[in-house]
């Protein structure tokens, strides 16, 4: 016990372990273990392992509902990062994690070392990362406070990946009130591997070294995982915020990848979440051995730390490395040349323990099994909530503020419809040369370096959905990620998701993970896109709020030649403009959850369902415009989701080659205002639209009929810049392009540039 620590009597006596975040029964538990009343660092470590953020207590039995396995799939959940192959002997490597209670707090470094993490989670893989994503949630930016958070956190994201020359490509932004106490930051990271030097997080081989690499360990971040497994994350101090260093972990990834290439490398882990604990114990179990670990020999940068702290310390860019025995001298060798620590702290046992020792002194004794395999499970309560009984099914009436152009103008204008340049012109993008599709069209696409293969990344979700239908809403996140990458002209392979939701304890809040599980489980399913990792953050609430249920799929799909790469933006006048998918679809439900409903009536935007879904229809659209794609039908592709029908027009039509749209609608009956604002706004799912030359127009039309698709002429491509929507032989919307661009580019710069 080191000086000053409390007895284990006293962390009984004065419930110390509740202030680590331990319930009463998990103490309880505890003490069965270990026969004998835990210490204070052994109350620590277990505090830490079986915390929400460790342990997935609350949503182990749900996520063990996801397909998980496909002929591609080469490592799917429990290690570090997912691996997918690509043909070739090559496959890609990705996860996605979050860092949200972070972020709330210090939005730089939660959200710089967010991404720091997830890019230590690839390349502990031994997979060289070659791009960057993420997905954002903030509130509205007429609140000060909600725009040093999205200012301070994209200033963080940039920074850190632009230091360590890892390209960020692409993601989504949403802004919403509901997450003005809670953004949420979700960082991916995808990396490139041949299959033979795929390495994993294991500790095996009795009396094998085991070797803390890379930076010095420090106070920062301790308790941070239970810091993240709490509501109100206002309530803790900034010490749970860990302080990230790009240009350390530029060093430790090359370091990394050149030990994993010498093939002496039995296990190797990224310190993340819980820091050396939950490297250690987690390396352990994998492997079924145990480890001895002297803290005296840990490399710390703070003088007088105890074990507890070490143990706990959330320090950045650090590495845990398992080496054959007597191979320690290539570690150290290679890490000194990168100008980084590589030292021995134990070794590997074959007991099960996890045993920290200080000096001759036993800090801290536990089985690996009761840490990692024993952490407790909350079957947490499930209660339908009552307002999903009471949605109205009818269109609601929209009040329209003057024309159809203004409301097409006003909503371009919408801080989540609008341009993202503000984001992304931040990001470097464009480092290492291989990026084809920046951030702006519907999915991100990198090159195989070697190869005419391509990648391409996405990341979305809504969770304005998923709270109006949480099974349907969970199931659309898939479909419109798979059809972003189906627009880019590629063949979707698998997903990585984040799991953000409010506090599980709330039995309606459980629900909504469940059920929205079970919906992205059937969509993974439908679209062959099994899940092979992620993450789960919980207790997303403050002031009695919890976030909207939004669940974001980070998904990557293969091209397997570039000329087959397909971007959103028009390229010539004369070219039809198609829709694959029903124009009419909306008519009866399409303003349910859209963006124009909140924009028209915020009191009562979410009083309407959801547009319905079908996965056959889904399923039909992707497939027809890949195909298009891939026997060069097409010339661009643009999923239709925010906004509706006539934003994703002006989002293709707003490009350098300065064209026009020109758009004629018969409906077989007369429509309605309100029904205008429906097909023109509302939000029905499965719907593409598609820019063809006039002589593949019949081949575009006769593939749509062999699948049942729907394939709608809507107008042309001009040369004019002019967007025209005509209703038979009546004007209903007309705007120079410029127009309906200044209001789009404008929106958040006007904010966030005073």
């Amino acid at each position: 016990m080191a000086h000053g620590e409390p007895t284990p009597q006293q962390v009984q006596e004065q419930k110390i372990y509740r202030t680590f975040g331990l319930t009463e029964e998990e103490y309880e538990k505890i003490i069965a273990s270990l026969g004998r009343l835990p210490n204070y660092t052994e109350t620590g470590i277990f505090s830490v392992m079986w915390s929400e953020h460790c342990s997935y207590k609350s949503s182990r039995p749900v996520l063990r509902r996801f397909p998980t396995t496909g002929e591609r799939v080469l490592q799917g959940p429990g290690e570090n990062a997912g691996i997918v192959d690509i043909g070739d002997n090559l496959a890609v490597v990705f996860k996605m994690e979050s860092h949200n209670h972070p972020t709330a707090i210090e939005p730089y470094q939660g959200a710089a070392t967010g991404v720091g993490g997830i890019i230590r989670d690839i390349f502990t893989m031994g997979a060289r990362p070659i791009a960057l994503l993420n997905s954002l949630r903030f509130g509205e930016l007429n609140d000060a406070h909600n725009r040093y958070l999205f200012s301070h956190s994209v200033e963080g994201i940039g920074g850190y990946g632009n230091c360590i020359g890892i390209p960020t490509v692409g993601g989504e932004v949403v802004f919403d009130n509901r997450y003005t106490h809670n953004p949420l930051v979700n960082a991916m990271c995808v990396g490139l591997i041949a299959h033979d030097k795929i390495a994993t997080g294991t500790a095996s081989g009795t009396n094998n070294p085991v070797l803390v690499v890379g930076a010095k360990t420090g106070r920062d971040g301790i308790h941070g995982a239970t810091f993240a497994s709490t509501q109100d994350p206002h309530a803790k101090e900034r010490s749970a915020v860990q302080v990230g260093d790009p240009f350390m972990e530029k060093l430790l990834l090359e370091a990394c990848l050149e030990l994993i290439d010498t093939g002496k490398v039995i296990g190797i882990q990224d310190m993340g979440a819980a820091g050396l604990t939950s490297s250690s114990a987690e390396m352990a179990s994998r492997a079924g051995s145990g480890l001895v670990l002297d803290v005296t020999k840990v490399p710390v940068r703070e003088t007088a730390m105890t074990p507890y702290e070490m143990m706990l310390s959330e320090s950045q860019e650090r590495m845990l490395v398992v080496m054959e025995k007597g191979e320690e001298a290539i570690a150290y060798e290679i890490f000194e040349k990168w100008g980084l620590e590589a030292t021995a702290i134990g070794h590997v046992t074959d007991d099960g323990f996890l045993r920290i020792v200080e000096g001759e002194t036993v800090a801290a004794q536990i089985p690996v099994t009761a840490l990692v395999d024993e952490a407790p499970i909350a079957y947490r309560a499930s209660l339908r909530p009552r307002y999903l009984d009471e949605l109205r099914v009818d269109l609601p009436v929209c009040q329209v503020a003057s024309s159809m152009k203004d409301e097409l103008v006003a909503l371009l204008s919408r801080e989540t419809i609008a341009s993202k340049e503000w984001v992304y012109d931040q990001y470097d993008s464009m480092v290492r040369t291989e990026t084809f599709v920046r951030p702006g069209s519907d999915a991100a696409v990198v090159g195989v370096p070697g190869t005419k293969k391509a990648l391409a990344f996405v990341t979305d979700g809504n969770g304005r959905y998923v709270y109006l239908d949480p099974h349907q809403g969970g199931a659309m996140a898939v479909a419109e990620a798979a059809r972003n990458l189906v627009c880019s002209g590629a063949q979707p392979l698998a997903v990585t998701d984040c799991l953000n939701y409010g506090n599980p304890e709330k039995p309606e809040i459980f629900y909504q993970l469940e059920q929205s599980a079970d919906g992205i489980s059937r969509a993974c399913e439908v679209f062959a896109t099994p899940v092979i990792g992620g993450n789960v953050s919980l207790y997303n609430e403050s002031h009695g709020i919890d976030i909207y249920p939004t669940p974001v799929i980070g998904m990557v799909g293969l091209i397997e030649d570039v000329k087959d790469i397909m971007t959103s933006d028009l390229k010539a006048s004369g070219h039809a403009l198609y829709l694959l998918g029903d124009l009419f679809a909306g008519l009866d439900d399409g303003l349910g959850g859209s963006e124009y409903l909140l924009m028209r009536d915020p009191m009562h935007h979410l009083d309407y369902a959801l547009p319905t879904f079908v996965f056959d229809d889904e399923k039909g659209v992707q497939d027809v415009c890949l195909q298009a794609i891939q026997q060069g039908l097409l010339h661009a592709a643009h999923d239709v989701s925010d906004g509706g029908l006539l934003v994703a027009l002006a989002e293709m039509a707003m490009t350098e080659n300065k064209l026009g749209v020109q758009v004629r609608l018969s409906p077989d009956h007369a429509l309605s205002t309100n029904d205008l604002l429906a097909v023109f706004f509302g939000e029905s799912p499965s719907r593409i639209l598609v820019e063809v030359a006039k002589q593949n127009e019949q081949a575009l039309t006769s593939l749509a009929t062999m699948h049942g698709v729907p394939c709608v002429r809507l107008g042309e491509v001009t040369k004019d810049s002019t967007f025209t929507v005509y209703i038979d032989q009546d004007v209903v919307v007309q705007a120079p392009v410029q127009e309906l661009e200044s209001a789009w580019r404008g929106a958040i710069g006007s904010w966030m540039n005073g």
